[in-house]
């Protein structure tokens, strides 16, 4: 297991870069990708590498508007993630970007996604942490008090099928992802906890401070309270990072042996 403080690349280009390199092992198969999370953020670049994308994510309008608009996805499905139309071993990629952190469940949703998962795939996860100064405080402080403005609207792409050249979804501004409901898998501790029982194999992780940063004037006085809580916590509730940024591949056998 890799265990970095910061990723050598910003956390996008991360997983684009892992999902060319997917690409490069398969170079006669088209790619299938599992968007898990669609109605925030962009996709993944394979660059001109061919693939079909499928999206999912929770129902609410905003996540629809973003879903609407978003010109890589190929299909798509809003509502509950335990129940979404998802074929067993059909992708080999998953990306889920800020979502299992917001979603209630969240272990079971996880399930599925990893029973989708062909062996061999992997499962780009990145979220907050709950266990930190900064997860914890994202989760008690009352809403106003947050900056956690949504993203602004995107250009509408091509919808109409056939063969276009494929693009993510170019990044927009925003001072942070949905607001998040913090099950007890979303944090560091519970992603190695869940990957090690369903053997499971992290191949990168990475710690960044992007929400803690990304916070406006604003809520100065929440960033003025992360080292407080740390602090009171005796380091149980870390300063040092608010989210967490995992490569997982799911073994070829699922009968090998992680170490």
């Amino acid at each position: 297991m890799t265990d970095l403080h910061t990723p050598p690349v910003n956390d996008g280009d991360l997983f684009s870069e892992r999902a060319r390199q997917y690409a490069l092992e398969k170079p006669l198969q088209r790619i299938h990708i599992l968007e898990a999370g669609c109605g925030w953020g962009t996709g993944l670049d394979l660059g001109d590498r061919r693939c079909h994308v499928m999206g999912v994510d929770m129902e609410a309008p905003e996540l629809r508007a973003h879903t609407c608009e978003r010109p890589d996805l190929d299909t798509w499905h809003l509502g509950d993630l335990r129940t979404a139309p998802l074929p067993p071993r059909a992708y080999d990629l998953v990306h889920a970007s800020y979502l299992i952190e917001r979603v209630p469940h969240a272990e079971l949703v996880l399930d599925r996604f990893v029973a989708a998962l062909k062996p061999g795939g992997l499962l780009l996860v990145r979220l907050r942490d709950r266990n930190t100064a900064f997860g914890y405080l994202d989760r008690t402080l009352p809403r106003w008090l947050h900056a956690s403005g949504r993203h602004a609207g995107q250009r509408s792409g091509d919808r109409s099928g056939g063969h276009r050249r494929r693009r993510p979804l170019r990044a927009v501004s925003r001072t942070g992802p949905p607001p998040a409901i913090y099950d007890r898998v979303a944090s560091r501790s519970g992603m190695r906890w869940y990957c090690a029982m369903r053997g499971l194999v992290i191949c990168e992780e990475y710690t960044s401070r992007w929400a803690v940063e990304a916070r406006g004037a604003g809520t100065r006085l929440a960033a003025l309270l992360y080292p407080l809580v740390s602090a009171l916590s005796r380091g149980r509730l870390t300063a040092d990072h608010s989210e967490i940024t995992l490569v997982i591949r799911k073994p070829e056998n699922r009968f090998a042996r992680v170490i």
